[in-house]
Formats: C-alpha cells, structure tokens, sequence
C-alpha cells in the first residue's frame, strides 16, 4: 500500500513539473523575442540624449532632468498608493517622446535657418562679383568732391593726383609710323652753350608741329633735369599745354598746379592759373575752374586786361560760374 502512494505521489510530481515546463516555455521564448519596455525605454532616453547633445551644445539639461537628483524632502504618505511599474514606464516615456519631439523641431528649425543664410550669402557674393566686374568710364578717373574754398590750392592741391587721367596714348605716338618718325627727325634740336634752353626749345617746336606725346616727353625730361633754370616756368606750362591739346585734362591740370604753386611769380605763371582753369572745365570741375579763374583776375590783373586778355574771356565764356 505505501508503495502505491509512492508511485502515485512521484507520477503526480512529474505531471506538475511537465505542466510547469509547458506554461513556462512561451513565456521564455516571448522574452527572447521582444525587449522589455524598460530596456526599450532605456534605449529610446539614450538616442534622445545623444540627438540633444548635437541640437543643443550648451547642455541637455535645459530640457531634461539630471539623471540623479537630491531626494525630496517629504516624505510619501504609507497610507496613499503607488502608481506601478507600468504607469512608471508610460510616464518616462511621454516625457522621452515630448522631448524627442522638440529636439526634433529645433533641429529641423536649424537646418532650415542655415539655407536661408547660405542662400543670402551666394545672393551677396553674386552681386559683389557683378559690380567689381563693371569696368571703370575709359580714360578718367573718378574725381574726389573737394570742398568749396576761395584759395585755388586749397580746392585743387588736395585732389591733384585724383584729377591725373589715364588716357591711353594715341595709336600715332604708341605705334608712330615710319613717316611720322621721319617727321619728328626733321625737326632740329637747338645745338647751344645752353643745354637747358636748348632742350626746351626743342620741346616747343614738337609741341608746335603737333607731336605732343614727343612733346610732353622732351618737356618733361627738360623740367626734372633743369628744375632751377630760367626756362623752367616756361617748360612746366608748356607741359601743360602738351597734355591738354593730346586730350589729358587731368594731367594738364597737375601741371598748371604745380607750376603755379612752385613760383606764383614766374615767367608764365598767370598762363598756368588760367589754364587751369581751362583744364578743370574740360573735366566738368564748374567749381573749380570758377575758383582758378576768379583767383587769376585777382591775382593777375595786369594779365587779364593785358596779355592773356582774349584766353581769359574765351575762358570766363566756357563756363557758367555764379
């Protein structure tokens, strides 16, 4: 009889045991299958934080709260439940979710900020490149506004180098041809114990026959290799005179000056003011050309009523000063 029970006791222990094994077999394979919400839960925070670190550099805690924090001072009440694990993980997830979202916005908020500013950026350099392509007006400069003065050095002297043109030379003097270097070696150079005069004369006969690029040449070496002798004045206005009949207003005009500001009392002087005033017109300067030819009747009174009398009403008759 006991041996029965016995028998009986250990079929009735396996039955329980094989009915364990079965109930507890899909249970295991479902775990195998699919993460638990925790570990899904961890693994989404972890991808948040690593968006926000690249959204937001200045630091994630702005929009998260610090994984480990102070303790609350109070203390739960034993009497009032608990939420349980599972409302724990519905909570921590809707906050992960909220905050993904947001990060998610600031970072498509970001890219969209950058093409606009990439945008403008090649709308600008489009534009620079556009004008630094523009070519300058062919043959003048621009000139410096100078402001109203009575003294002609004040409103000429201060944009004299500004006023230079750089026109080019004509083809006839670039490129002369062998009649027109046949033409200038028939001119005679002046052969004298005076090597000064008789290199100024020499540039006023080329200037004479119209050869002005030989002319300005010959002047200009005259000028800087006799700078103190009494031709001087004569060859810095005659300079002048080269540049403005070859069509150089603005280099005439630096000469006038120059042989004006040099001796106020030179031989030709009065002639270089005037023409100044001449050259300034030419180059649409109404101001200036009314300031040179003003100071010129002041100046050179004699001049004006005497010798220069007819230049300097053709001058006054050019432009309209107030």
């Amino acid at each position: 009889m006991s041996t029965r029970r016995n028998r009986l006791t250990m079929r009735g222990a396996i039955a329980l045991a094989l009915a364990a094994a079965t109930l507890s077999a899909p249970v295991a394979a479902q775990d195998r299958a699919a993460p638990t919400p925790d570990a899904r839960i961890k693994k989404i925070e972890a991808e948040v934080r690593a968006l926000q670190r690249k959204v937001f550099p200045d630091g994630a805690v702005k929009y998260f709260e610090p994984e480990i924090a102070q303790p609350n001072a109070a203390v739960a009440n034993p009497s009032v439940p608990t939420g349980g694990a599972v409302t724990d993980l519905l909570a921590r997830l809707d906050t992960v979710e909220a905050a993904l979202a947001r990060a998610t916005a600031q970072n498509e908020e970001n890219a969209n900020r950058m093409s606009k500013l990439e945008a403008r950026l090649t709308a600008l350099e489009a534009g620079n490149a556009a004008v630094s392509a523009q070519p300058a007006p062919a043959g003048v400069e621009p000139l410096t506004p100078a402001t109203p003065s009575r003294s002609i050095t004040g409103t000429v002297n201060a944009n004299a180098a500004a006023m230079t043109t750089t026109a080019a030379a004509k083809p006839s003097a670039a490129n002369p041809s062998s009649e027109r270097i046949a033409a200038v070696a028939a001119i005679e150079k002046p052969a004298s114990a005076d090597k000064g005069e008789d290199d100024y004369l020499y540039g006023y006969r080329l200037w004479e026959a119209k050869f002005f690029p030989e002319a300005q040449q010959q002047l200009k070496a005259t000028v800087d290799k006799y700078p103190r002798h009494a031709r001087v004045s004569y060859a810095r206005n005659l300079l002048g005179r080269a540049y403005l009949d070859d069509g150089k207003p603005g280099m005439a005009a630096q000469a006038f000056l120059q042989n004006y500001q040099a001796n106020k009392a030179g031989d030709r002087a009065a002639d270089s003011l005037l023409y100044l005033g001449v050259a300034m017109t030419r180059l649409k300067e109404t101001q200036r050309a009314c300031v040179a030819l003003q100071e010129f009747g002041d100046v050179y009174a004699a001049e004006a009523a005497g010798r220069l009398a007819s230049q300097y009403g053709a001058a006054k008759a050019a432009v309209k000063c107030n």
